[in-house]
């Protein structure tokens, strides 16, 4: 089992940028691909962005394109997510996951982080 803790979230203008950090712990990574999800107020989770742990292939949702950026940290263990000219329909609680590279399936879950784009 992976544990996830999100930091990173907060207030911000529309247009602002935040970096959202994944601080992972429990087990090694590799062959993982570690995902950022965000659900918003009355709306469904709905997948923002992954990364593949060991080769760093990045998978984003068409929405997110150009203004998102997933990385990984190997040595810090940690994933995060650039998020630029952000909108306030951004605005939602960001999540980390982590699923094992043999079923993809989003097992460990995070806490979520709060992120708020005012307009």
């Amino acid at each position: 089992q992976v544990q996830l803790v999100e930091s990173g979230g907060g207030l911000v203008q529309a247009g602002g940028s935040l970096r959202l950090s994944c601080a992972a712990s429990g087990r090694t990574l590799s062959n993982y691909h570690m995902g950022w999800f965000r659900q918003a107020p009355g709306k469904e989770r709905e997948f923002v962005a992954a990364i593949s742990w060991n080769i760093g292939t990045t998978y984003y949702a068409d929405s997110m394109k150009g203004r998102f950026t997933i990385s990984r940290d190997k040595a810090k263990n940690t994933v995060y997510l650039q998020m630029n000219s952000l909108k306030p329909e951004d605005t939602a609680v960001y999540y980390c996951a982590a699923a094992p590279g043999r079923t993809k399936e989003y097992g460990d879950w995070g806490q979520g982080t709060q992120v708020t784009v005012s307009s």
